[in-house]
């Protein structure tokens, strides 16, 4: 296959290469495999009727799946926040290939338009204002959707202060007692033991992960 052509977009990395077959491919350089890119073959000046061979053409190829891959990304990214694990699972389900939503989401992650400790910070923001949690349960949804276990504890340290964890746990504790309301009957509520049920609570909400100062504050109002 021929080069014909070598377009130049205002972007310095894009590239519109026409081939002796009639085809077209838009693409960044970024993308290109090192191979091909240290021929410098989509610069300016380059010799616009190389020849290119079989791994060239392919990697030509390559770098134009990537930038289609790139354009659906950043449409996702302007509807909502993303995380790396949702954007890649996102990206593979509309047929893009792993290899081209890797190098996509390197590259989105290096111009920081994906951040998981961003995006775990601003979905715990919205969960903790919506309905009462624990922090246990906050950390576990967050690792259910692909957010590691540092990224996770970190943006739950920073959402979480004082003031909001207390909130947290007035939310779940209230929750907590209607759900327990709705189990108790009036034969068993006279035989409940009110020591017992307190210390079955606060039981309850260490072991969702509050602190113990959150919990004496609660017990002390």
């Amino acid at each position: 296959m021929v080069v014909i052509s070598i377009k130049y977009g205002t972007d310095e990395e894009l590239r519109k290469v026409e081939l002796s077959d009639g085809s077209f491919f838009s693409f960044r350089t970024c993308y290109l495999p090192p191979a091909l890119l240290s021929e410098n073959i989509f610069t300016p000046g380059a010799d616009e009727s190389r020849q290119l061979g079989g791994d060239e053409e392919e990697g030509l190829r390559f770098a134009s799946a990537c930038l289609r891959a790139e354009k659906a990304a950043l449409q996702l990214i302007a509807r909502a926040e993303q995380s790396v694990f949702g954007m890649g699972r996102k990206l593979k389900k509309r047929g893009f290939d792993p290899s081209c939503v890797s190098a996509v989401i390197d590259r989105l992650c290096e111009m920081e338009l994906i951040d998981d400790r961003r995006y775990a910070r601003l979905w715990l923001e919205t969960r903790i204002s919506r309905q009462g949690s624990s922090p246990w349960r906050l950390l576990a949804a967050l690792r259910s959707r692909g957010i590691d276990r540092a990224d996770a504890d970190s943006a739950l340290k920073e959402t979480l202060d004082e003031e909001a964890e207390f909130r947290l746990l007035q939310q779940y504790a209230e929750k907590l007692a209607r759900k327990q309301e709705r189990k108790r009957t009036a034969k068993t509520a006279g035989q409940d033991s009110a020591a017992a049920a307190l210390q079955a609570l606060k039981f309850q909400l260490r072991s969702e992960g509050f602190s113990t100062t959150a919990i004496q504050r609660f017990f002390e109002i």
